[in-house]
C-alpha cells in the first residue's frame, strides 16, 4: 500500500524515460531539454522521468543532474507529474542520494536494481527496503536484468509491494510469465508498469497500469494514444498503434539506448543526436534507416 492508501492515477498511462540532450561539444543542451519536455507534454503523455538510464545518468555529473531537475520543474510547471531516477550498486550511497537530493515537487523516484554486483533475492529485498525507508517520496522499482545482470523475481517484487513506500515496478525483464505472476498476486494499489514498449498492450490486458517508454520521447502522441486505447480495453486500436511503431523499435536499440531514439529526435528537429562515451552517436547508416521509417 502506498503512502495515501490508494492507487496513484498519475502513473496510469504513458511515462517517458527522457533522454538528456547534448550539444555537439557534449555539454547539456538545456534549450533542447526544454523543447523535449514541451514536445512530450504537448503529445499527451501522463508523466515524465528525469535522470533515468535512458537519460545517460551514468555519464552526467551531480551538478548537471541537479540543473536538469531544476529546469524540468521550472519548464513543466506542474503540467504533469515528474519522476526522478536514483540508483546505485552501492546501497549506502543510494540511500544518501535519497536523503540529499531535493525531491520537492517530485511525485516518485524510479530506482533501477543494482548493476554488476549480482545480488541474491535476499540482497535485492534488503537493498530496496533500505532505499524505501530513506526516501521522502514513493519508490518505483525498476527491473531490467538485460542491463543489471540480475533479475528481481516475482516473489521478491510481491514481498517489496508490502512496503508502505514502494508503489510499483517498471518491469523490463521481458518475461511474460513473471509479469503475469506479479499481476495475479499484487496488491490492488501496487502499479505494474511495462518497461518494454512493445509489450505494453499485452501487459495492460493482463493487469498493468501503463508504461515507462523510450519510444514516447520521439512519438509521444502515438504512444500515449496506443496506451490509452489499451487501458480503455480498445485492443483493436491499441494493436493498430503498436503495429505502426513496430518497425521503429529494433532501430532504437541496434546501437544501444538512447542512441536510436536520439537519432529519431534529431530527424524530428527536437534535439541533437549526440551521446557521451562510451556510447557513440548513431552511424549514418542507422540514421538513414530511421529517417526512411519515419
Amino acid at each position: 500500500m502506498n503512502n495515501s492508501g490508494t492507487r496513484l492515477p498519475a502513473f496510469h498511462g504513458t511515462g517517458v524515460a527522457l533522454v538528456t540532450p547534448f550539444t555537439a561539444d557534449l555539454a547539456v543542451d538545456y534549450a533542447g531539454w526544454r523543447r523535449l519536455l514541451d514536445f512530450c507534454i504537448e503529445g499527451g503523455v501522463e508523466y515524465l522521468v528525469v535522470n533515468g538510464t535512458t537519460g545517460e545518468s551514468p555519464t552526467t555529473t551531480t551538478d548537471e543532474r541537479a540543473e536538469l531537475l531544476r529546469v524540468a520543474k521550472e519548464q513543466v510547471a506542474g503540467r504533469v507529474p515528474l519522476v526522478y531516477g536514483i540508483g546505485s550498486n552501492d546501497t549506502a550511497a543510494a540511500a544518501d542520494l535519497f536523503r540529499t537530493t531535493d525531491l520537492t515537487g517530485i511525485a516518485a523516484v524510479l530506482s533501477a536494481s543494482p548493476a554488476y554486483n549480482k545480488p541474491t533475492q535476499a540482497g535485492l529485498l534488503a537493498h530496496y527496503q533500505r532505499l524505501a525507508d530513506a526516501s521522502p517520496v514513493p519508490v518505483i522499482l525498476y527491473n531490467v536484468p538485460g542491463r543489471t545482470a540480475s533479475n528481481i523475481s516475482a516473489e521478491t517484487t510481491l514481498r517489496l509491494a508490502q512496503h508502505p513506500n514502494i508503489i510499483g515496478i517498471k518491469e523490463a525483464s521481458g518475461n511474460m510469465e513473471q509479469c503475469l505472476n506479479i499481476a495475479a498476486s499484487k496488491p490492488a494499489d501496487f502499479l505494474l508498469l511495462s518497461g518494454d514498449d512493445m509489450l505494453t498492450p499485452a501487459l495492460i490486458a493482463c493487469g498493468a497500469e501503463g508504461v515507462i517508454s523510450v519510444l514516447a520521447n520521439a512519438f509521444p502522441q502515438r504512444f500515449s494514444d496506443m496506451t490509452r486505447a489499451a487501458l480503455a480495453s480498445d485492443f483493436a486500436a491499441a494493436r493498430t498503434g503498436l503495429f505502426q511503431l513496430l518497425p521503429l523499435n529494433p532501430l532504437m536499440y541496434e546501437e544501444s539506448n538512447p542512441v536510436g531514439v536520439k537519432a529519431a529526435l534529431e530527424s524530428l528537429g527536437v534535439c541533437g543526436a549526440a551521446v557521451r562515451l562510451p556510447l557513440l552517436e548513431a552511424t549514418n547508416g542507422l540514421k538513414e534507416r530511421i529517417r526512411r521509417v519515419l
